[in-house]
């Protein structure tokens, strides 16, 4: 028998559901950071034409991508300072309370530059740029992070086909279903009170199910959409936690589709 699980903490659930589009924000911030200190490099900007495009590329991208970062940075903290804000606003402010530090940052690796000398008559330039900048990347921030989404919000999973709820014992007929799990001759169902053992096939289970916001994930699991509470990758290999705290490991033949689907 398996032992009771565990239920997340709610904070845990709702991280679960923004993480992956975090990911993709770091990701889409660093390259189109990363886009602009090239250009920057190209074009000799910050009065570094006479600098060989190596050096300025070295320096310029490198330098665009850590203030991306900061600014991205400045954006969730002021999210939190501010929950429930205008986001748009949340950037502007995010931009403000990093624009000093990154100024500085810039103004130190600048010093690294050949023949470079760090000089403080320089730094209110540099701030003055900075404060430009951290504001563009935090709004860039905004622009590529989608809205969060609170699983409160995420609807339940459509009810099952009658014939796959007469399997199940009546204190369950009413409750979401969260995943099937194979276990020897027996089908684990998770559902939203609770767990119970039914006699039958995983296919047919799945045949069953069709229909559902779910999908099978592994030769012994079918996972609904409603019951992840985390989905996380390591060692290429993803795991989905449910919300009754059982994780369900993803097979390669899966794995693609869940990508696709934006679960992972």
């Amino acid at each position: 028998m398996t032992p009771p699980l565990r239920q997340p903490p709610g904070s845990a659930v709702r991280e679960a559901w923004t993480a992956p589009r975090f990911r993709r924000s770091v990701g889409v911030t660093a390259g189109v950071a990363a886009a602009v200190g090239a250009f920057l490099a190209f074009v000799g900007a910050f009065g570094l034409s006479a600098f060989p495009l190596a050096w300025r590329l070295a320096y310029l991208v490198p330098v665009a991508i850590l203030t991306g970062m900061i600014g991205l940075c400045g954006f969730l903290a002021a999210r939190r300072l501010a929950p429930g804000g205008n986001r748009w606003v949340q950037a502007g402010l995010g931009g403000l309370m990093v624009f000093i530090p990154a100024g500085v940052v810039v103004w130190l690796t600048a010093g690294l530059m050949p023949g470079q000398a760090l000089s403080l008559s320089e730094l209110p330039g540099y701030l003055g740029t900075s404060l430009v900048v951290s504001v563009s990347m935090s709004v860039l921030s905004v622009a590529v992070m989608p809205p969060p989404r609170d699983p409160a919000a995420v609807p339940e999973a459509a009810t099952p086909p009658s014939r796959f709820l007469e399997r199940l014992p009546v204190r369950l007929r009413g409750a979401a279903i969260w995943a099937v799990e194979a276990e020897d001759h027996y089908l684990r169902v998770h559902t939203s009170a609770g767990q119970d053992l039914i006699l039958l096939r995983m296919a047919d289970a799945v045949a069953e199910l069709e229909g559902q916001e779910g999908m099978q994930v592994h030769r012994s699991w079918w996972v609904a959409r409603a019951g992840i509470a985390d989905a996380r990758r390591a060692d290429g290999r993803a795991t989905l936690t449910l919300k009754d705290g059982a994780e369900a490991p993803v097979s390669r033949t899966y794995a693609a589709e869940l990508r696709r689907r934006g679960w992972i």
